[in-house]
């Protein structure tokens, strides 16, 4: 029996599709008692990201979501991607799984990409303890694919929990590697076409004024609404076939040790080829690329609710200017806290089991640090997220 069979609480959350649905209380609802969050981040991802290695920071963080999901049988489960570390929610019954998972993601972390990862399982029935919830929505991107949001509190609660190194899990022997199929960061990064590429976080603050925010987040989303496709960092019709390389020998790492060149091979092999027929638009069998890579913008996760508006979005210098004085006014309300990053680029890691499926997803992040760094901005103001 499938785990997905066994606790059908995500398939049944309702689905709303215009991306001001994050603030409506009525589109969540609570996770069960008795499901667990697995949350992880990258320590010291400021000082990798100094020393150039956003991409595989990016990458570890995004293999949080693959490998749980790849452990529980690619079931449906609400997730969230946070640049630098990721969160997922699942049921008791997929905990002992999830636990292995998360044991060899620390040691691969360290051994395959010189990045150490925490990593913790927390039970919703601790966080209700403490007075907080972690209530969950589903926003539907395309008609292939939706992305969770979360509000209650519960999963900075967690976050934070997990920083302290409480609900830790320990890391599994040397050479133990998660399953990372699917996961990929095989596109190059994504220039700028409006004036700059902006990752934005902005939680609840002091106040405690939740309408207040709300309306902030609201008036946020409308500025960035005046911008092509919502601030979207991807074109319409997918992003350039621009393959990287440094993408393609992190991507290589995903796995043990043994098979290393082989897997990197194999890589190129498959980035070669796929590129080709993407770059001269050459359907093969069930594989049309123009589809593809439309498919590529449509499921991808540039802006979400993890417990405050986190997104990464293209546009020019006034709207720029607009937001930053709304979430400076609001901060000094008490209304919020917030943290911005530009660059002039976005990053794109992939979790793609099959092309010739059109569910597959996509993770945006600024390409100089984003998510990341606007959490560092914001912890430079002595407030936290």
């Amino acid at each position: 029996m499938s785990l997905k069979r066994v606790d059908p609480f995500y398939n049944n959350v309702p689905v709303f599709t215009q991306f001001s649905g994050v603030i409506d209380v009525d589109n969540y609802r609570p996770l069960p008692d008795d499901w667990w969050l697995a949350t992880g981040d990258i320590v010291n991802s400021t000082g990798a990201i100094a020393a150039g290695s956003y991409k595989s920071v990016n990458m570890a963080g995004a293999a949080l979501i693959s490998s749980v999901l790849n452990a529980l049988g690619h079931q449906e489960l609400p997730f969230v991607f946070g640049g630098d570390g990721a969160l997922v929610a699942l049921p008791a019954s997929g905990l002992d799984q999830a636990r292995a998972a998360l044991s060899a993601l620390r040691t691969w972390a360290r051994e395959a990409m010189a990045l150490e990862m925490r990593v913790a399982l927390v039970p919703i029935r601790d966080v209700r303890a403490a007075g907080h919830d972690v209530r969950v929505a589903r926003f539907r991107v395309s008609d292939h694919a939706s992305f969770a949001m979360f509000a209650g509190g519960g999963a900075s609660w967690a976050e934070a929990r997990m920083k302290n190194n409480q609900y830790a899990i320990d890391s599994a022997p040397p050479g133990a590697a998660p399953d990372l199929e699917g996961l990929s960061c095989r596109w190059s990064p994504i220039p700028a076409r409006h004036g700059a590429i902006v990752s934005i976080i902005a939680v609840p603050g002091p106040a405690d004024d939740m309408p207040a925010f709300a309306d902030l987040v609201e008036r946020i989303v409308a500025v960035t609404g005046g911008e092509e496709r919502g601030g979207h960092p991807v074109p319409a019709e997918g992003p350039e076939p621009r393959a990287s390389g440094r993408g393609v020998l992190i991507e290589g790492r995903a796995g043990p040790r043994v098979g290393r060149v082989t897997r990197f091979l194999k890589a190129v092999l498959a980035t070669v080829f796929a590129f080709g027929l993407i770059r001269m638009n050459i359907s093969l069998g069930r594989f049309d690329p123009a589809v593809y890579r439309r498919d590529v913008a449509a499921n991808s996760d540039f802006r979400k609710f993890d417990d405050g508006l986190k997104m990464t979005v293209d546009i020019d210098a006034a709207r720029l200017s607009e937001i930053e004085q709304l979430l400076h006014e609001a901060a000094a309300k008490g209304v919020c806290r917030y943290g911005l990053s530009k660059q002039d680029a976005a990053l794109m890691t992939c979790f793609v089991l099959t092309a010739l499926e059109r569910d597959h997803i996509h993770f945006i992040d600024g390409a100089a640090g984003g998510y990341a760094r606007a959490a560092e901005h914001l912890k430079a103001s002595a407030i936290t997220p």
